[in-house]
């Protein structure tokens, strides 16, 4: 008979648990999110206007998001959700900084090679483009039957 009581105790605790996770859960969730949306936005922001990744980055987005998230509680709340955000940002984003060191591209360096290959795409396909421009010029003066006057870099065309 203990082994019964005991199961149904623990059956009831557990119950009693998810209860608890399903009604106040969602007040923590929220907050969660929000706190680590406001931060990626931050320093995602930062990143992309100083054009570096850099562990400041991280410090200053922390200081911003615990600072506004404390920022009811007068201004010893906002120095004390700054500090709180920069003592976690900073190892936040080392350690962001470090797992990507790992895998073998820093996501700055990744921007870098896909702007200079969406620069060399854009330039070949207007180098594509002037090239066809020249074809359909030469095809034209062909079939007007007018000489075709071939010139270099440095001459100047003569009437």
């Amino acid at each position: 008979m203990g082994n019964l009581a005991s199961l149904l105790l623990q059956q009831s605790a557990h119950q009693a648990g998810l209860r608890s996770f399903i009604r106040y859960g969602w007040r923590w969730s929220w907050r969660v999110a929000a706190f680590v949306a406001i931060f990626n936005t931050v320093s995602t922001g930062l990143s992309v206007y100083r054009n570096k990744t850099a562990v400041s980055n991280f410090a200053a987005a922390g200081a911003f998001t615990g600072g506004l998230f404390r920022m009811h509680l007068g201004l010893q709340g906002l120095v004390g959700g700054s500090v709180f955000g920069v003592a976690f940002g900073i190892p936040a984003g080392g350690l962001l900084m470090v797992m990507q060191s790992f895998a073998g591209e820093t996501l700055q360096e990744r921007r870098d090679r896909e702007r200079r290959e969406l620069y060399e795409q854009k330039l070949a396909e207007w180098q594509s483009r002037l090239s066809v421009t020249e074809v359909l010029g030469q095809t034209e003066s062909n079939a007007k039957g007018e000489p075709q006057i071939e010139e270099t870099a440095g001459e100047s065309r003569s009437n």
